[in-house]
């Protein structure tokens, strides 16, 4: 009995990027863990940003709408979020197990460690897809259509830090195509606003993905792994300015697009100070710690957008 809080310490230490007093690695039994932290289900940032692109685009469709966002939609996409988020990562580590043990960050990780056989990993990530498979076949065929479309994305997107500096953008078309799944889901159909919102995710998730990235630099240039924040270098800052003004940019278009009234502008304001908080504390040198604590900083900062988008919609249906 003994033994079970020591294991348990040990895994917690061997991964930096995890939040230790998660309730999912406080409760859940040693040989779990490492499926635990295989599917991030200790590190909740990665679902939040994976389903506030899909909150976003419900209650854009819901000001266009009149009627406000779709609570049961919402509800979907928050299990399908977890679900994909973790079969996402699932697969990612699948692919990357050989680069992530030349990482110190990530050599600490299920199965570069030997925590877990490739075998069992893939077992795991069939019954996660399985789970979003449930919640994608509960919507409408158009909306099914579009989310099957994204999962061709996702597949690819572990390759590209090996040929590409820009994986960063291959990670904002799968992360953001929630941007199309609200919209989709609630008109069966693909409007302008859609895709200015999806586009403004992917300019957002490129932007945060950079800070993440800065985590690794060093290691990853002994790697051999690609990514903006080396691309970018010295000028990471004015780099992720940029993304995250064109992520500014798109969202006052689909907003104009869709109706909105004075409350979503209001909200992307103060989604937009949050961003430049952010920027603030960009640098190339940034220490790792401060990296992650920006990098998941933007669950607040989606929230504010989404609450924005959501009263607005409210308002427009008289609630």
């Amino acid at each position: 009995m003994s033994g079970a809080p020591e294991s348990r310490d040990a895994t917690k230490a061997a991964l930096p990027d995890s939040a230790p007093a998660h309730f999912s690695l406080r409760f859940s039994p040693p040989a779990l863990l490492p499926f635990v932290q295989l599917a991030r289900f200790d590190r909740p940032i990665g679902w939040w940003l994976l389903l506030l692109p899909c909150w976003w685009s419900d209650a854009l469709a819901g000001i266009a709408s009149r009627r406000g966002p779709d609570l049961g939609h919402d509800l979907l996409f928050l299990v399908g979020a977890v679900a994909m988020r973790g079969a996402g990562s699932t697969w990612n580590d699948l692919v990357d197990r050989d680069l992530d043990a030349k990482v110190e960050r990530t050599r600490g990780r299920p199965l570069p460690s030997g925590r877990i056989t490739p075998r069992a990993a893939k077992l795991f990530l069939i019954g996660q897809a399985m789970v979003g498979a449930v919640v994608l076949f509960s919507l409408n065929w158009f909306a099914i259509a579009t989310g099957l479309a994204s999962l061709l994305i996702v597949a690819v997107y572990p390759f590209m830090k090996r040929i590409t500096s820009w994986p960063q953008a291959v990670l904002g078309l799968a992360f953001a195509s929630g941007g199309l799944m609200g919209w989709a889901a609630t008109f069966g159909r693909l409007d302008t606003p859609a895709w200015l919102i999806y586009l403004a995710a992917i300019f957002w998730t490129m932007g945060y993905d950079t800070i993440y990235a800065l985590q690794d630099s060093r290691d990853d240039a002994i790697a051999g792994i690609r990514s903006t924040a080396r691309l970018f270098g010295g000028r990471v800052r004015d780099a992720v300015g940029l993304l995250y003004l064109g992520c500014i940019v798109s969202a006052v278009a689909a907003i104009f697009l869709a109706g909105g009234g004075p409350v979503a502008p209001i909200g992307l304001c103060a989604f937009a100070l949050h961003l430049v908080w952010q920027l603030r504390r960009v640098a190339p040198g940034i220490a790792p710690a401060q990296a992650l604590r920006l990098f998941r900083s933007n669950r607040d900062a989606g929230l504010i957008l989404f609450a924005g988008l959501a009263i607005d919609g409210l308002l427009r249906a008289g609630v």
